[in-house]
Formats: C-alpha cells, sequence, structure tokens
C-alpha cells in the first residue's frame, strides 16, 4: 500500500509540475495563435498555426513591420492579426494603396515588397498619438484594419508573431521587413 501511495504522489507531482509550467508559458513567454480569414493572404493563411512570443514587447516597442496579434479594439474577446505599419507621434497618408509616413519633418515613402502587385483604393490620413498603432493586413482590399476602427493601443498588443508551425511543409521564422 505504501508502495501504491508513493507512486500515486509522484504522478501528481508530475502532473502539476507539467500544468504549472505550461500555464507559465502561454501566460507570460508564448503561445499558439490560430490565423482565421484571409486578410494576411500572401503571408498567413487561413488555418496556419502560429507562436506567438509575448514576452518581446515587454522590453520593447512595437517595430514597423512586424506582424502582431492583438485585442480587436471593439471587442477585447476577438484576437487580431495585423502589420504594424504606424507609429507612435506620426502622421500617416494612405493614397491608392501607397503609405507615406511622416515625422518631425522627414516624409518616408514605405515600399512594401511582401504586397506584391496588389492595387488598393481609397485614401485614409491619420495622426497617431502616444502608445498608438496603425495595423494594417497584408491582403488590402480584404482586412478590416485600422482603416476601419483606427489605431490599435499599446496596451492591447498580446505579442509578436515569431513561427509559423502548420502547416509543416511551410514552417518558418519570421521577422520584420527592412523598409
Amino acid at each position: 500500500m505504501r508502495k501504491f501511495f508513493w507512486s500515486f504522489f509522484e504522478i501528481v507531482e508530475t502532473v502539476t509540475i507539467a500544468v504549472v509550467a505550461v500555464f507559465l508559458v502561454r501566460t507570460f513567454i508564448a503561445q499558439p495563435f490560430l490565423v482565421s480569414g484571409s486578410s494576411m493572404e500572401p503571408t498567413f493563411n487561413n488555418g496556419n498555426y502560429l507562436l506567438i512570443d509575448e514576452l518581446v514587447y515587454r522590453l520593447r516597442e512595437p517595430e514597423r513591420g512586424e506582424v502582431l496579434v492583438f485585442k480587436y479594439p471593439g471587442d477585447h474577446r476577438s484576437y487580431y492579426i495585423k502589420r504594424v505599419i504606424g507609429l507612435p507621434g506620426e502622421r500617416l497618408v494612405i493614397d491608392r494603396g501607397a503609405v507615406t509616413v511622416f515625422k518631425d519633418g522627414d516624409k518616408k515613402i514605405l515600399q512594401e515588397s511582401y504586397l506584391g502587385s496588389v492595387k488598393v483604393a481609397g485614401y485614409v490620413e491619420m495622426e497617431l498619438g502616444e502608445n498608438q498603432y496603425f495595423v494594417m493586413g497584408d491582403n488590402r482590399n480584404f482586412s478590416f484594419d485600422s482603416r476601419n476602427w483606427g489605431p490599435v493601443s499599446r496596451e492591447d498588443i498580446v505579442g509578436l508573431v515569431r513561427l509559423r508551425l502548420w502547416p509543416v511543409d511551410e514552417a518558418q521564422a519570421f521577422s520584420a521587413p527592412a523598409y
């Protein structure tokens, strides 16, 4: 009976340690994310399984071009995935798909090679405040993003997309493009 008790105790101890470790990793370090929809095509497709780094933005601020997951400003129960286009304190002008960034008298037109030859209609102009980020999907014609509902607050950002894990033949690590 004593041997059974110690065996049972060891199993409970192992399971408890595993559950606590998974909880800590998923809460503070990384968590999985399933892409739903086509707003990030061709970079990410519907059904892609990603790994989100939740730690990096506790150490530094998001950078232009990074793909991040955040709580949708209209409903914090929903999570979205988009690319950072505008940073705090910048003024953005988006005219027929061309993104121009103005800050401290400087003007920069973004060369977004990840978009391909997509033609986008419309005009948006926005000034970002402190702790505000302008985000857009890579599939610009079919993306519900900051052009529709405004900037994302820094406090709503969950983490940075680091890896695509599924499908296996498309597995890869991601980093921000150089503009």
